[in-house]
This record gives structure tokens, sequence and C-alpha cells, in this order.
């Protein structure tokens, strides 16, 4: 892991000297460094850095005061001749603070501190973004009919057919439909959507099971399946994601 990181100081003798350290501490890139706070704020606000080594006294703005305006991706050392100004960077949260003259030993602490803190920041899993839990997919339905329930496979399910309040489910293997008190949309929620794809308002396929289309319609063995405009549109993309027909 690499650290990008800038200085502020006035005093250009002691930028000298950090820029020299940065440069002979591998996991440290140099991105800027600056005597005037107002450049600082500028460059910061348009290309953070990982960290800011910054002066505690500074003309215009204390180092301190210049902290509350950093954006919080960037964690702070703070330099100092002043030793009690230790306990004010613990307060706005700097990382560490190294008292000048600063030689490169206690820099290089300072800065493998930073180089563990975001080390540990970037492993926990707070930090990383959450992606969405899968949903499990599911094999079987179960579907009331007759006072009973049916386990359904949903490998095994043709095409559902709705009459009013009911449903038919056709089945393979099955001499007769099942016949179930329930909507279509409800039919709809329950079966996987990249599973089954609705065509009709009375009718539901599961593509898979699709060998012929013949004039905008699906045919399973006698049965002629329409697809109504209303659904055309969703099929033929269905369709041409798996064939070779013409675009509509």
């Amino acid at each position: 892991m690499r650290l990008s990181c800038t200085i502020v100081d006035d005093e250009p003798l002691a930028i000298s000297l950090l820029e020299s350290y940065v440069q002979k501490t591998p996991f440290l890139e140099l991105k800027g460094k600056y005597t005037n706070v107002v450049n600082a704020l500028s460059a910061l606000s348009t290309e953070p850095v990982d960290l800011l080594f910054l002066d505690i006294q500074i003309p215009d703005l204390t180092g301190l005061e210049f902290s509350r305006m950093v954006g919080e991706q960037t964690r702070i050392i703070f330099t100092t001749a002043f030793e009690q100004y230790a306990l004010d960077s613990y307060r706005v949260n700097a990382l560490d603070y190294l008292l000048k003259p600063i030689s490169y030993p206690d820099f290089l602490q300072s800065a493998t501190k930073a180089l563990q803190w975001y080390e540990l920041i970037r492993k926990s899993p707070e930090s990383s973004p959450k992606q969405p839990e899968e949903k499990q997919e599911i094999e079987s339905i179960f579907i009331k009919t007759e006072y009973k329930l049916i386990q359904v496979e949903l490998r095994k399910i043709l095409y559902i057919e709705g009459l009013k309040d009911y449903v038919k489910i056709y089945v393979e293997d099955e001499a007769r439909p099942i016949l179930s008190l329930m909507s279509m949309k409800s039919m709809e929620e329950l079966l996987p959507a990249n599973r089954f794809i609705r065509v009709h308002r009375s009718f539901i396929v599961q593509p898979e099971k699709i060998r012929i289309i013949e004039r905008n319609r699906i045919v399973f063995g006698k049965e002629y399946i329409p697809v109504s405009d209303s659904y055309k549109q969703k099929f033929m993309e269905f369709l041409q994601e798996r064939s070779l027909i013409p675009k509509i």
C-alpha cells in the first residue's frame, strides 16, 4: 500500500527536510508542498490525500484551525517546535505529532503508524462496500388445490393459464393441470422472474420449455398460446437475446 501525502509549513527549510524524508520512505508519495494555507486548501479540495504533514504555527491560520477544514479522508500528522501543542493535536483527532527538529527515525515511526491505520481501516468489513445478498433460487412452490397443498417443481412447469379467480398450472408428465384459487398477479409474483415470462394477461410461460413459436403463438403440443400486443415487446426482447431473428 502507498499513501499519498502533502506538506504544509511556512518554513521552506522545514519543507525541504520533510520532502527528503518522504522521498526515502517507500510507501509515501508526495503530491504537494505549500507555504501558503490558501493554496494548500484549494489543492486538497480538488485532490485529497491520505496523509497531511501540517505545521501547527503558520501565518493567517493556525494548523489546528486548518485541520478542521480538511476532509475526513485525510489524516493529519502535526509538526511543531512546541511540545505544549501535543494535547491540542489529539483534540482534533490527529494521528500523531512530530516535535521539531524532526529526525528521520521519528518521521518514519509516525508515517508507519499512519500506514498501519490505513491498512487496518481498509481490511475491516465496515470499510468494504456491502454486496447485495443473493436471493436463493427456489426450486419448487406449494400450490393449494382441493383443500391440500401440492409441491410443484419449477423445472416441470410448462405454462400457467389464468381463469378469472383461478389459475391452471400445466406440468410435464401430468395428464391434467393443477387448479388453484389465486390470481395471475399473485402467481407471477411467486415465480422467479428470471425463469418465467408473461406473454398474455391469461398466460405465463417458462421460456426454457418453448420448442416452437408459430405466427406469434407459442406451441405446446396441441395447445396454442397467444402473445398479446401488451407483452409482445418484452417477449421479443427475450427472443432476440437467444436467436438470430431481426431486431424489432
